[in-house]
């Protein structure tokens, strides 16, 4: 009997990637039609099914959804899962979650596999490396096939699909607007990559602000953090970069983080170097989760609203389901955010 075939073992067998499988499979004119022709004929060999024939089975509706995230550990992520299980266990639906790990090629065997399985549509914050490659041909798969998608967070225009997510600037520019009005005067931005949206849009709330208050922008006070290693890799990345910044500018008097890690690990380089929160250092991130409230002192944070998030996604996308209408237009919806402030920064007076 021939082994249960997967895209993963035909990618390693032909030695490709997943993604070339996956656009092979699916007749995808990037791929030349020679390596076209080789992974469809080995496919065939080994009776290895793609997805497009159960996707178009989408009359037979399991009552179940998928949600894909790029991180379990996240509290974030967590109280959206939370939101979209209220929501899809009161209207009769179950749900099931797959995690990337920040992978283009997990996100790929992920919503495989779920299809597979008879999902009826996704849910999905799109991993670092898909964001990266801007290769988005599953998705596209997937809604050209009648498999709805909601995308939360981390998204990507030009998709034929609903959006949730917060206003990622303009949060970011009230963060950096009360460092300043309680006295912060050279600001160090712990920012991601600009391939990841929330990150970019983040940066340029903070760079509008300095601009609109004729501040000088200094480039030397912009970390653009690089996480594509392990946790523990970049975690000693981050602090040596924090390090090194503070050494260089003894002045930095507040930080814009945009997660609560980056500013988790400010705080403990702060301590270590005998700097008083927020006497000599103010500090605010985003996030709000268990690191903010329970960190000491606690963080300032900009509340994403998570589980509301999550509530807004799994509605969308049931109400969808449910409809016995095409569905043509498609929107981006936002979730208002909080700015909560703790210890970390200075009251105003």
């Amino acid at each position: 009997m021939k082994p249960k075939m997967t895209l993963k073992k035909i990618a390693n067998e032909l030695g490709v990637s997943i993604s070339t499988v996956s656009k092979a499979l699916h007749n995808n004119k990037e791929i030349s039609q020679e390596n076209r022709d080789k992974i469809q004929a080995f496919a065939k060999l080994y009776n290895y099914r793609p997805n497009s024939i159960a996707l178009n089975l989408k009359n037979n509706k399991s009552r179940t959804i998928g949600i894909i995230i790029p991180e379990i550990v996240h509290f974030f992520f967590a109280k959206v899962i939370s939101g979209i299980e209220k929501v899809a266990n009161s209207r009769g639906y179950n749900v099931v979650i797959g995690v990337s790990n920040e992978s283009l090629e997990k996100e790929i065997i992920n919503m495989d596999l779920l299809v597979d399985g008879g999902i009826d549509g996704f849910i999905i914050s799109l991993s670092k490396e898909t964001l990266f490659h801007q290769d988005y041909h599953h998705l596209r798969e997937s809604i050209s096939q009648g498999i709805p998608i909601v995308m939360f967070d981390r998204v990507v225009e030009g998709l034929e699909c609903d959006k949730v997510i917060i206003d990622d600037k303009r949060a970011s520019k009230k963060a950096v607007e009360l460092l300043l009005a309680t006295g912060c005067k050279n600001i160090l931005l712990l920012t991601t990559q600009d391939y990841i949206t929330i990150g970019k849009l983040r940066t340029e709330g903070y760079l509008e602000v300095l601009r609109e208050n004729n501040i000088p922008i200094r480039e030397e006070l912009i970390v653009k953090v690089d996480d594509k290693g392990g946790m523990d890799e970049y975690q000693i990345i981050l602090d040596q970069e924090i390090r090194k910044k503070f050494d260089a500018h003894p002045e930095i008097d507040g930080v814009f983080a945009v997660n609560e890690i980056y500013a988790i690990t400010v705080l403990n380089v702060a301590g270590m170097r005998g700097l008083k929160i927020p006497e000599n250092l103010s500090v605010i991130s985003f996030s709000d989760g268990i690191l903010s409230l329970h960190s000491r002192p606690s963080l300032t944070t900009v509340k994403q609203n998570g589980v509301q998030m999550g509530e807004l996604s799994a509605k969308i996308l049931l109400d969808g389901l449910e409809t016995e209408e095409d569905q043509t237009v498609f929107s981006t919806h936002l979730i208002e955010t909080v700015l909560i402030e703790r210890d970390t920064t200075k009251r105003l007076v």
